[in-house]
């Protein structure tokens, strides 16, 4: 983390606020996600892992993802920053989520894949590349790494929580000297019941 006092506290400002609204609002975070279809993302991610290989789930939230994971045979790994979504997770999935931030969590373990759907965009822009440098640590070589983003640009507080946007041009600049290099990236609608014109950035990484 950058030592500069005001991108410290203005980093710590949102990861807060962030955690406070999931804290606050789990079990209705929880019940409007958990039963989402997500399918058409599956599709494009998991036929690129072996059979049975081992998938991080990157602040998993109600761990729907991890579950549909765990279903298909794969081993996974979860954690999310919030006690009270981590809990949530680990009944529904039957697995230990540990609670922890992205630039805290630590794994022995090294992954054929990391999937970070809607978590990300939780962290700043100043954080986002050290976010990445040290998850893909984790990544073995040739390694995949999926992300998603709302669509659009900057820092933005709505409805209680702080995101950070992003396009093709800014996912770029922030793995830009990193190990990571762009293997496929493609834009989606929601695919949430009334939120069909929010748009998504889904980006499809790889290890070098």
């Amino acid at each position: 983390m950058v030592n500069n006092p005001f991108f410290v506290t203005n980093e710590l400002m949102m990861l807060n606020k962030n955690q406070q609204y999931y804290e606050n609002n789990a079990q209705d975070f929880y019940d409007s996600t958990v039963t989402v279809d997500m399918q058409t993302l599956y599709e494009q991610f998991l036929p690129l892992i072996p059979a049975g290989g081992a998938i991080l789930d990157a602040g998993c939230g109600a761990g729907r993802d991890s579950k549909a994971f765990l279903d298909l045979g794969f081993y996974v790994e979860a954690f999310d920053a919030s006690d009270k979504l981590a809990l949530l997770a680990s009944e529904l999935t039957r697995i230990k989520v540990s609670v922890d931030l992205f630039q805290t969590f630590e794994s022995k373990k090294q992954f054929d894949a990391i999937w970070a759907c809607a978590s990300l965009l939780h962290v700043s822009l100043l954080e986002l590349p050290v976010v990445f440098s040290s998850l893909s640590k984790m990544l073995k070589s040739d390694g995949l790494f999926y992300c998603s983003f709302k669509y659009g640009e900057g820092e933005v507080a709505r409805n209680g929580r702080v995101f950070t946007n992003l396009n093709e041009c800014g996912l770029a600049m922030l793995i830009k000297g990193s190990p990571l290099r762009i293997k496929d990236q493609w834009i989606t609608a929601d695919l949430r019941e009334g939120r069909e014109d929010e748009q998504w950035l889904n980006v499809i990484l790889q290890k070098d």
